[in-house]
């Protein structure tokens, strides 16, 4: 599978998404607000959670290839998320400071590994090689996504730029839907368009989900038993959960988008 962004550039967005969600973290009159988006979390468990998640990744890329995660990364995480241990400081400078030292750990380890070398990743069986790169991929979509999140408690929510959203709905269909676990359903397929231009197929079936990248007339093959419209922003947002069905355009069988999103995959 080819990238849509260089590694290099998925280093820069880590980068500027990172100093994003600070400043908008800087900006928030509490740290113990609901954040919408993710109702069972404040603003701090939102921080933690990212910070905490670099740091988690900085391990993984640096232990290389593996068959687990490292056990002080997996260790480290299952403390914070019992509560034993709170790694981020509720002081709002030491905050921004610790997470900006977490970013700085995962590009540290990004850039020494590079965009090829193997690591461990959730992503076993998906059309996402388990490598640097993405991993990278990946953290600059889940950063960005949070960034929102942020926004969207201050109530100010941004739309995602292009250059991240394009490659986010790829990379999408590529780690999180992709699977060669059998498809328990009809057979089906799902047509994703986006204004901008690009279109993409997701075809579930007994061998699995798989996605491939539809000729510019946006048509496939077979007609898809959904088709999913809207900007590459609204698409990311969607399929994050970040904005309801509505805000995208849906024809066809729209309970397949439920199926979908019901779908527990045994890989």
């Amino acid at each position: 599978m080819e990238n849509n962004l260089e590694f290099s550039g998925l280093l820069r967005l880590i980068d500027e998404w990172s100093a994003a969600f600070r400043a908008a973290v800087a900006s928030a009159p509490s740290l113990d607000v609901r954040v919408p988006t993710c109702p069972d979390w404040t603003l701090f468990d939102l921080i933690e959670h990212l910070g905490g998640g670099d740091r988690f990744w900085a391990a993984v890329v640096g232990a290389g290839p593996a068959d687990a995660p490292p056990a002080e990364a997996v260790a480290a995480r299952a403390a914070v998320a019992s509560g034993a241990v709170v790694a981020a400081p509720r002081e709002r400078e030491a905050l921004s400071a610790w997470l900006a030292e977490s970013t700085e750990l995962l590009l540290s380890a990004l850039r020494e590994a590079g965009p090829d070398r193997g690591c461990w990743t959730w992503w076993g069986t998906s059309q996402s090689p388990r490598n640097s790169g993405c991993v990278a991929r990946h953290r600059v979509q889940e950063t960005a996504v949070h960034t929102y999140d942020v926004q969207l408690t201050l109530g100010a929510p941004q739309p995602l730029p292009d250059e991240v959203a394009l490659d986010g709905v790829e990379e999408f269909l590529s780690t999180c839907c992709a699977t060669t676990s059998a498809w328990p359903h009809k057979p089906t397929a799902f047509d994703f368009h986006v204004t901008e231009g690009p279109s993409w197929r997701l075809t579930v079936d007994g061998d699995g989900a798989r996605f491939t990248r539809l000729p510019a007339t946006g048509a496939g093959p077979e007609p898809a038993g959904v088709s999913v419209r809207g900007t590459a922003g609204e698409l990311v947002l969607f399929f994050y959960d970040r904005v309801p069905a509505d805000s995208v355009r849906i024809d066809g069988d729209a309970g397949l988008i439920d199926l979908l999103r019901a779908w527990e995959p045994e890989d």
